[in-house]
């Protein structure tokens, strides 16, 4: 079977079944560029969504090790390791060997890495703001407790 058979093939009749614009994973992606796109417009270019988050969890649960914090903001081993070392190369958050077993290493906030991530709150809570904003009040909740759901 030649290559020009099949391509024609392939573009006719099946292509029509499935959209691209219609499919989640697109729509996802697209909300998340937007959000992005918002993010770098409140927080500046200096501080990633990944950073933001490890930081944001260390506020919230206090230090805790390198791994747990990956599980904290579904990030991988890989992910974290680098998202930690960038901040602890800003002065932000600090790691230690865990007095409890040394082959754990704690991550925690600075006093300046704490400072920052308080000032930094308002902005976070206006990047949701603005993500949401096309939506209604109940439409907010009822789309976060859906998107809950797909975790």
């Amino acid at each position: 079977m030649n290559t020009k058979s099949t391509t024609k093939r392939r573009s006719e009749g099946k292509s029509a079944s499935y959209l691209l614009d219609t499919q989640v994973g697109f729509i996802l992606r697209q909300a998340l560029q937007r959000h992005a796109t918002i993010f770098v417009d409140h927080m500046g270019e200096d501080l990633t969504m990944t950073q933001w988050a490890a930081l944001s969890k260390l506020l919230e649960k206090g230090p805790c090790s390198q791994n747990l914090l990956g599980r904290y903001t579904a990030m991988d081993a890989a992910t974290i390791k680098g998202v930690v070392e960038r901040l602890v190369r800003r002065g932000l958050v600090e790691t230690n060997p865990d007095p409890d077993d040394g082959r754990r290493l704690l991550v925690t906030l600075t006093a300046d890495g704490a400072a920052q991530t308080e000032r930094w709150i308002p902005a976070a809570h206006e990047i949701t703001k603005e993500t949401l904003s096309p939506l209604t009040k109940d439409e907010r909740a009822q789309f976060l407790a859906l998107l809950s759901r797909l975790k």
